[in-house]
């Protein structure tokens, strides 16, 4: 029951990040390779948060970290560069959840005079809100390490130079 989900989360994040590719008119070879991104790093991120007990910001630098070298070997096959196959497949790994309830936390705050119901938001809103924004550089920065240490292959790599 356990592989069956994980199998879950990473086709429909699979999914997911084909329309998020389709968006930006890629190559067809985007088609092929984004899919199998978002299928391992999606896994990757929900294994480590569900059976590992890893946090939704550590799990998302690791999965796009794997994502982001991934991609660096997808891109020397298809000769397109590295971006157009990573940035489509972490779409789908974006901390929606914990942006809409810190969004939520703070109409709710704003809408209410009481101060006690006040307090009781302002740690939901700031816990949510940091753990958004942590997740989002996380995101950021897992998936720059292997775009800066792949910079020269990455660009050898759609002139046609590489072999």
């Amino acid at each position: 029951m356990d592989l069956l989900l994980i199998l879950e989360k990473g086709f429909f994040a699979a999914i997911a990040a084909l329309g998020f590719a389709a968006v930006g008119n890629p190559s067809r070879a985007a088609f092929r390779y984004v899919p199998i991104l978002a299928f391992f790093g999606n896994i990757i991120r929900f294994s480590l948060m569900e059976y590992a007990g890893v946090n939704i910001a550590v799990s998302t630098f690791f999965a796009a970290t794997f994502v982001g070298f991934l991609a660096v070997a997808f891109a020397y096959h298809a000769r397109y560069p590295i971006e157009v196959f990573a940035f489509p497949a972490l779409l789908p790994m974006i901390p929606g959840r914990f942006a809409y309830r810190s969004l939520l936390g703070m109409i709710r705050f704003m809408e209410t005079t009481q101060d006690v119901a006040q307090e009781q938001y302002l740690p939901e809103i700031i816990s949510n809100a940091i753990i958004a924004l942590l997740t989002m550089f996380a995101l950021g920065v897992g998936v720059a390490i292997p775009l800066f240490l792949c910079y020269k292959a990455s660009f050898r790599m759609t002139r046609g130079e590489a072999k």
